[in-house]
């Protein structure tokens, strides 16, 4: 009887030092400790490093995205009373400021007879967070158990909650590791943190919001390339369809920034279409056609557009939103009596710029930063967070300013909280006599 090779963490670190390839057993054996135990924070934190320098193949990269995934539990619809081919997509954005599109495109692609069990985060760094945007609603519950969770993606067809402790707990841990040891920038690394969440939820297909700009972590173009490259490619070798859109992050989207506020232009945005900021509307329509397209909802990305703005303009993604906002708790007049259920700090008043022009750039990242030093996110993590603070009626790039015309309004806390971020504002908007050409937000899609 022959003796089975006993695994030592150290192998695998020195096999992917020496840029040799990881089958996927041992994959597996080192995943398994991480979870476990067995496996301490230097050696995690010496494979990260290891494949920050020497990457991964898509084989590779696949193999421990399905490791981390099956780490805890993954949602089987099937077992639910769901149709094996039934239409469940979901769509994950790499981060941004004003970014409040999973909202808006979770109720239209719903509306459609798709089902969107999204599984959204919380704010990270200067970006803001999906989770902590729905925690200024009143009532409304982020963490339901899976059962929960489950019966309200099939009674009402989507879904948004936070990231359970069940729920890829190996990528929890080696991200706290990456974190620290200044290797979250690997690509193959947030390849399979993202995927390892989002296919826990047992998705069919995916579709990606991959930003690039200065909002985004990914700050150039080539790095979206890259990242976006990178994810289908691991989500086609793991068996999920995917596509990324790579979309401009260079300037606020949509015409609010903070938690509440931006839960008031969802609204309107879903109320009176009419209304819908144009950027925001464009990548909103983008991603909802080709969730549709790849869902086998409609036959082409075209048709796909057709029916979401359908969903739109008819009113059915507005009330699909109010039955996802009531089915968590949240007040059953939210969408008519918005003011009654999103508290909005008490200082609000414009910023103007110092000359009148026209808005030639914005320093995005330093818009978000400032949120954060208002108090509407987080400097350390588990801070709480003042949803009431934030930004409205951003002009976009390419807009003239001037004295009637302001850059933003600041609601604040107080005045001298105000005054700071009015400064920030001013600091962060370039105005200057020169009209700017603006880009379509959809830069280039990444398909298998």
């Amino acid at each position: 009887m022959t003796n089975a090779k006993v695994f030592l963490p150290q192998d695998v670190i020195r096999l992917k030092r020496d840029n040799q390839p990881l089958d996927a057993d041992l994959i597996q054996k080192f995943v398994d400790g991480i979870v476990d135990g067995s496996v301490s924070d230097p050696q995690i934190a010496a494979l990260g490093m290891a494949i920050f320098f020497n990457g991964m193949s898509p084989e590779e990269g696949a193999s421990l995205t399905l490791s981390m995934r099956d780490s805890g539990e993954v949602m089987d619809w099937t077992k639910r009373g769901f149709d094996a081919d039934a239409p469940i997509v979901d769509k994950h954005s790499t981060g941004g400021v004003g970014d409040k599109v999973s909202f808006m495109l979770a109720a239209i692609v719903a509306a459609c007879g798709a089902y969107v069990p999204m599984i959204a985060g919380r704010g990270l760094g200067h970006t803001g967070g999906t989770v902590d945007k729905l925690e200024a609603i009143t009532g409304y519950d982020v963490m339901l158990d899976n059962q929960k969770f489950e019966q309200v993606v099939k009674s009402v067809g989507c879904s948004i909650i936070g990231q359970t402790a069940n729920l890829a707990p190996a990528d929890k841990r080696f991200y706290a590791v990456r974190d620290v040891t200044a290797t979250v920038e690997s690509i193959p690394l947030i390849t399979a943190s993202i995927l390892s969440k989002k296919l826990a939820a047992g998705l069919h297909s995916l579709v990606m919001d991959v930003k690039f700009g200065s909002g985004a972590f990914m700050d150039t173009m080539d790095k979206a390339v890259a990242l976006g490259q990178n994810i289908v490619r691991v989500a086609r070798a793991a068996g999920t369809p995917t596509s990324a859109l790579l979309t401009d992050m260079n300037e606020v989207l949509g015409k609010t920034a903070g938690n509440a506020v931006e839960i008031m232009e969802t609204i309107e945005f879903l109320n009176d279409p009419a209304k819908a900021d144009k950027r925001l509307l464009d990548v909103t329509l983008d991603l909802a056609a080709e969730m549709l397209w790849r869902a086998g909802i409609a036959a082409s990305v075209e048709e796909g557009r057709k029916k979401a703005q359908e969903a739109h303009t008819s009113g059915q993604a507005a009330e699909k939103f109010a039955q996802m906002i009531t089915a968590h708790g949240g007040p059953a007049d939210l969408m008519q009596n918005p003011e009654k259920h999103l508290t909005l700090a008490p200082v609000c008043k414009p910023v103007y710029a110092d000359q009148a022009g026209y808005v030639q750039k914005m320093d995005t990242r330093q818009i978000g930063q400032t949120i954060v030093a208002m108090g509407g996110g987080r400097s350390v993590p588990g801070q709480a967070i003042d949803h009431s603070v934030g930004m409205t009626g951003f002009s976009a790039i390419g807009d003239y300013v001037d004295g009637d015309k302001p850059l933003c309004f600041i609601y604040a806390v107080n005045e001298d909280q105000w005054d700071m971020a009015a400064a920030a504002m001013k600091q962060s908007m370039t105005v200057g006599e020169d009209a700017v050409d603006t880009q379509p937000i959809t830069a280039r899609i990444i398909r298998d």
